[in-house]
């Protein structure tokens, strides 16, 4: 097994360790990335962001990509529809492109990310198969293909099933009693009027019988939906989501009686696969130890129903970053400094994302959310 030392090692190219390297950068100092994929481009992003201006942009400031990334906004994204299961619309807003949650493609700005860090900073088709502290601060990670690194100051970026993780907390995500059947239409408006209808040209929900139907309009002309069930963790399971016509058929039986419009964004889909939704425990963090920390997911994986994940991944790596560059040559002061801002902040918007769900998938979930913005000036239930 050949071993090579790098001083910062991140794990995971999310947008939070890709975030992290890149303020990293900024203040002159270097890292290395290890990241499981084969190569960038080996699966597609997929889904629309909608970008803070209070974390998410807050980070993108601090890695002096601001500019670029309004650059990359997705026009029109901001609007916003909310229906009922019979295809009423109750609630209504436009993109005024005065918004301070501007939608993007994670593809896009992932790509943005990327494209800043000097050639070589991430090192592609490394899966993480061991972690295990070495004393002093000092880890070493093996990877699948046999190479392995040692560092002084190891971050776990790899989001929900993190291998980092267990070298600072016991903590597993549990499921949190949503699943989704995440489905694709593409070229939209040509071949899937009806759903390109309904969806608009932003951010589209319908609610009803403790379930719903989200969906995005993604800046390549095609829709991103997710139906919404409150299923058994094991439901996906019992549906062949490798036949999709029987895919389909079967999530469709939880939306009998819903309009054929809505139903649409299932019926005439040209992709379905699962997604479980897990969580970690509201308020999740760990004893300082030595030489280790996480960020995102890794740290504080929540349902998406408060729009917050990408968001609150890229500000943990900005602000663990700027930490490290405040106190050089310390990583421990850097690491405590870090953590002390992160557990308070996430365990917040986490109980804000349990709430959403339970606000959104009981029995007057679309009453609950009709209340909701008759009551906010924007949307919070973005599943980005």
């Amino acid at each position: 097994m050949s071993t090579t030392h790098v001083p910062i090692a991140i794990i995971g190219a999310g947008l939070g360790g890709l975030t992290a390297a890149r303020v990293l950068h900024v203040h002159g100092i270097e890292s290395a990335i290890f990241d499981l994929e084969a190569s960038p481009t080996a699966r597609t992003q997929g889904g629309m962001l909608d970008i803070h201006e209070e974390n998410g942009q807050q980070a993108l400031h601090a890695a002096h990509l601001h500019d670029e990334f309004r650059k990359i906004i997705h026009p029109g994204g901001q609007a916003m529809r909310l229906l009922g299961a019979d295809g009423t619309v109750f609630v209504e807003e436009a993109d005024d492109d005065a918004g301070s949650r501007p939608e993007v493609d994670r593809g896009d700005l992932r790509d943005l990310l990327l494209g800043s860090l000097p050639d070589g900073t991430v090192h592609w088709g490394r899966r993480v198969v061991r972690a295990r502290a070495l004393g002093d601060g000092r880890h070493e990670v093996e990877f699948a293909d046999g190479s392995a690194i040692t560092t002084d100051l190891l971050i776990g970026a790899d989001g929900a099933w993190s291998r980092i993780r267990p070298l600072v907390s016991d903590a597993r995500p549990a499921y949190s009693g949503i699943s989704f059947a995440e489905t694709d239409l593409f070229e939209a408006d040509a071949r899937h009027p009806r759903g390109a209808a309904i969806v608009a040209g932003g951010f589209f929900f319908a609610l009803g019988d403790e379930r719903g139907i989200l969906a995005h309009r993604e800046t390549d002309g095609s829709l991103h939906a997710y139906a919404a069930l409150k299923v058994d963790e094991g439901w996906a399971d019992t549906v062949d989501f490798t036949d999709p016509a029987a895919a389909k058929a079967a999530v469709l039986t939880h939306f009998d009686g819903w309009s054929d419009d809505l139903r649409s964004l299932i019926a005439d889909a040209d992709t379905i696969v699962p997604r479980r939704i897990h969580a970690l425990p509201i308020g999740h963090s760990w004893d300082r130890v030595p030489g280790v920390t996480l960020l995102g997911d890794a740290a504080h994986l929540m349902s998406p129903f408060a729009g917050e994940g990408a968001n609150l991944a890229m500000l943990d790596g900005a602000e663990l970053a700027l930490a490290i560059a405040a106190h050089p040559g310390d990583p421990e002061a850097a690491l405590t400094a870090y953590e002390k801002t992160l557990f308070p902040r996430c365990a917040e918007v986490a109980l804000d994302s349990a709430t959403s769900l339970e606000t959104m998938f009981d029995e007057q979930g679309l009453q609950n959310m009709v209340a909701f913005f008759a009551s906010h000036d924007e949307p919070d239930a973005d599943p980005s």
